[in-house]
């Protein structure tokens, strides 16, 4: 049974009581699964990652349980840009210490710039991976834009793919980088002499690396992929030769093995695995496999782990700190909500980060949105590490005076582009000052108020705001004036306030100044019409 293979430290995982037998010809129903003689079978184990974001706590929690014969990564281990080189630098050591041996490119490890990015790649002990990515030549660049722009020969520092020998056994591994990359970065101007192909040109890409890999006698290939898993199950249908996809970028969480949804079956018939673990490192996986004397998968069984049930190893809390500095204590959260799983709940913890930027900086209205929270106020103590975990981006706090008639549009179009991603990206918004309402069905804002210092209550008319009102709004420069997939409110020019400091000092500062217990409970400040 593969489920005596887990290692005794993982006893957490959840796993189905009994490993999928698959069968993989053309002539039999894909539904009736067969068991296959226990004749020249190969058994391998694949630990798994993907969109840990930098979370550093996580990442040390998943040192504690996280193993297998190889370790691999499906992208965006990092977060941030050059600001955060602590959180790079602790991203490397997480990626070692786990024996990563392959990683896909995404897009969050390109929102530094290529030097930076590339300083880490050499530090990595694993591959980076990307067989679909194109760059132009620094030769053919202006060197003015390279200096500045901290461009640098990138595509030296990539391979599309890799072969590793377990057991004796030949196993392929290559890598995709997500086709909306460029349009997911903090700073796009980086990497604009980069393009990544379409979803056609991308699984031809795949195909032909495939190829490659199995002209070197290599029949058991794993895709480590950070295009999304729409678009890996269209690439799963749509090639021959893979066995394995360990997706990322759509931040799912399947469990289990299942036909139809998480195996399928390739143009030739053979079946092909795909899994994710979400995001932010909260799950992270093991596919345990077999595979008969011609590569194909005959039995298969996808453990995840929940990151929370495990405790952080004192050695790594230390090599950490290296990287990070020691964290501060700074309070306790006597209660605080599960987290929201999808970026159309309201997030109370986010709108407790607004409370506190509102309050903090005297404005009229703040606002954050949902897709830069990457985590949560835990019950318990809490300390700066915890804080920064939930907003690891290095974003200064900036405050602006903004017409009314910018932050209704602002609001329209981010729930417009909520509503019509399968994800839900970019997700609601969290606010204070505010309240508003949405509708689902129709993918629209379909109302707000703004609540004054004392209390009261005025409506916006949202299909004619004013073009001359303005409010004091408070949020990070990045969804201020870099967009953030919402229209720009204000300017760097037009910044009132510019604080040297992210929301978590500003969060860290106002919970040592009160030094009570922390309740989390700020809800009610999004209505659903349906």
């Amino acid at each position: 049974m593969y489920i005596n293979k887990i290692s005794k430290s993982i006893y957490s995982f959840r796993a189905n009581p009994q490993p999928t037998n698959i069968s993989h010809s053309n002539q039999v129903n894909q539904n009736q699964l067969e068991k296959t003689p226990k004749t020249d079978v190969f058994s391998v184990s694949i630990g798994y990652v993907n969109d840990t974001h930098g979370q550093t706590n996580n990442m040390m929690r998943i040192l504690s349980g996280v193993g297998g014969d190889i370790v691999v990564s499906a992208g965006d281990n990092d977060i941030g840009d050059e600001k955060n080189k602590g959180v790079h630098n602790a991203t490397v050591r997480f990626l070692n210490i786990a024996k990563v041996i392959g990683t896909a490119i995404g897009n969050h490890e390109m929102d530094t710039t290529q030097a930076d990015l590339i300083d880490s790649i050499k530090n990595y002990d694993a591959d980076a991976l990307a067989v679909n990515i194109k760059k132009d030549k620094l030769e053919t660049q202006d060197p003015d834009l390279v200096n500045k722009l901290g461009r640098a020969k990138l595509e030296e520092n990539w391979k599309p793919s890799k072969i590793v020998t377990v057991n004796g056994e030949k196993i392929g591994l290559l890598g995709a980088s997500p086709i909306d990359m460029l349009d997911r970065l903090t700073h796009p101007s980086y990497h604009t002499d980069c393009h990544v192909d379409n979803l056609e040109d991308s699984i031809k890409d795949i195909q032909d690396e495939v190829n490659n890999l199995k002209s070197q006698g290599v029949n058991k290939i794993i895709l480590l992929s950070h295009l999304g898993l729409k678009k890996d199950k269209q690439v799963a249908q749509s090639t021959e030769g893979i066995d394995v996809i360990v997706s990322g970028h759509t931040h799912e969480l399947i469990k289990d093995i299942k036909e139809g949804e998480n195996l399928l079956y390739s143009k030739t018939g053979e079946p092909v695995i795909l899994t994710e673990a979400g995001r932010d490192g909260n799950y992270f996986g093991k596919l345990n496999l077999e595979f008969d004397k011609d590569g194909i998968i005959t039995k298969a069984q996808n453990n995840l782990a929940e990151t929370g049930l495990f405790y952080k190893n004192l050695v790594h809390q230390y090599l950490f700190d290296l990287e990070l500095g020691k964290p501060e204590k700074i309070g306790y959260i006597e209660e605080a909500p599960a987290p929201p799983k999808s970026l159309t709940e309201e997030n109370p913890h986010a709108n407790f980060v607004c409370d506190v930027m509102k309050e903090e900086t005297n404005s009229d209205i703040a606002i954050w949105h949902n897709c830069g929270v990457r985590n949560f106020f835990h019950e318990g103590e809490i300390d700066s590490r915890d804080i920064k975990d939930i907003s690891p981006f290095l974003d200064l706090v900036v405050t602006a005076y903004v017409s009314e008639k910018t932050l209704v549009d602002m609001f329209k179009k981010g729930v417009k582009d909520t509503y019509s991603s399968s994800s839900h990206k970019p997700g609601l918004f969290a606010v204070s000052g505010l309240n508003y309402s949405v509708s689902s069905k129709t993918g629209s804002l379909t109302g707000m108020n703004y609540i004054d210092k004392s209390g009261k209550v005025h409506k916006i008319d949202i299909q004619n705001p004013s073009n001359t009102k303005k409010y004091k709004v408070v949020t990070d420069e990045f969804l201020m004036s870099a967009g953030a997939d919402y229209n720009i409110l204000a300017t760097e020019e037009e910044f009132a306030e510019k604080y040297p400091y992210d929301k978590d000092v500003m969060v860290c500062d106002y919970i040592k100044r009160h030094n009570k217990p922390v309740i989390i409970n700020q809800t009610g400040r999004i209505k659903y019409d349906d």
